[in-house]
């Protein structure tokens, strides 16, 4: 059973106040610590892993969110979807400006959504990338379909199916929450509090959705991109369960669409038998 609730029309299209970010090689190199990257640039802290991206704008995401679902559902709040677009990498020295807005929510069987829009610009006012996040409320309802909904990244059925491209299988350490919660700046105590998980409904501290989605961007780009991040354009996941510290996580890539300039990739990933996340997309330049 889902539980009513009033979402607030008049907060859509509402831009948060911008935010103000400086890049360092320090931070650019604790990041890429922190997910396990192995690509030597993003541990030299000399270019930033494409989900570090998330950083400069984490702290506009939920209060964009909370401009049209109430404020006492922040505790329910789980990332459902995440779909970064690119124009450049970001390197240290860039300060950026970051700013968000909610553009639409809706009623779903187990929960609602809230859609948010994030861009990211340099100092010279050039767009950096642009971001979708889904905000999942589980188990509210807020009975209506309204505004305007992330674009989609669906992955066919039939091509999941297939024998994959590539499959990678990857980590998570006992202890990556403790180090990516730092190094993202996400605080939020499921990652970190035994206890606190628990209340939660969860089986204990799960990993950091953008955690696990930068382990498969880095996949991504060892397997297409020769490591080179500023051959990605878009990368999209759909979150479909948690992963555990502790537990190692498998992508399979499915090759999808290419031409002259471009070679779009889905994959999917599991932690054993469950999938973790699904409708993954990936779009690589050649």
């Amino acid at each position: 059973m889902t539980e009513p609730v009033s979402f607030t029309d008049s907060g859509l299209g509402e831009w948060t106040e911008e935010q103000v970010f400086e890049v360092t090689a320090e931070r650019i190199a604790e990041y890429a610590a922190a997910t396990n990257d192995p690509i030597p640039a993003h541990r030299a802290g000399e270019i930033a892993p494409p989900v570090f991206a998330v950083v400069p704008t984490f702290f506009s995401l939920a209060p964009a969110a909370l401009e049209v679902a109430p404020v006492s559902l922040l505790m329910k709040l789980v990332h459902g979807e995440q779909d970064f677009h690119f124009r450049r990498p970001i390197r240290p020295g860039d300060v950026l400006t970051t700013r968000a807005r909610a553009t639409g929510y809706a009623a779903l069987s187990t929960g609602s959504t809230v859609t948010v829009y994030a861009e990211t610009v340099d100092a010279a006012g050039e767009l950096v990338n642009e971001q979708w996040l889904a905000a999942f409320f589980r188990g509210v309802n807020a009975g209506a379909t309204a505004g305007e909904q992330a674009p989609r990244h669906t992955l066919d059925d039939a091509i999941a199916e297939k024998p994959p491209l590539a499959e990678v299988t990857q980590h998570v350490d006992e202890d990556q929450t403790f180090r990516y919660s730092p190094a993202s700046g996400d605080p939020m105590p499921i990652h970190l509090d035994e206890e606190i998980a628990r209340l939660s409904g969860l089986p204990g501290i799960i990993n950091h959705g953008l955690c696990t989605m930068a382990f498969t961007s880095w996949a991504a780009l060892r397997e297409f991109a020769d490591g080179d991040v500023g051959r990605l354009k878009r990368l999209a996941v759909r979150f479909a369960k948690p992963v555990l510290p502790g537990q190692d996580i498998t992508t399979r890539f499915w090759e999808l669409s290419s031409d002259s300039a471009e070679t779009s990739y889905g994959f999917a990933t599991s932690a054993g038998s469950d999938l973790v996340i699904r409708d993954g997309l990936a779009v690589v330049t050649r």
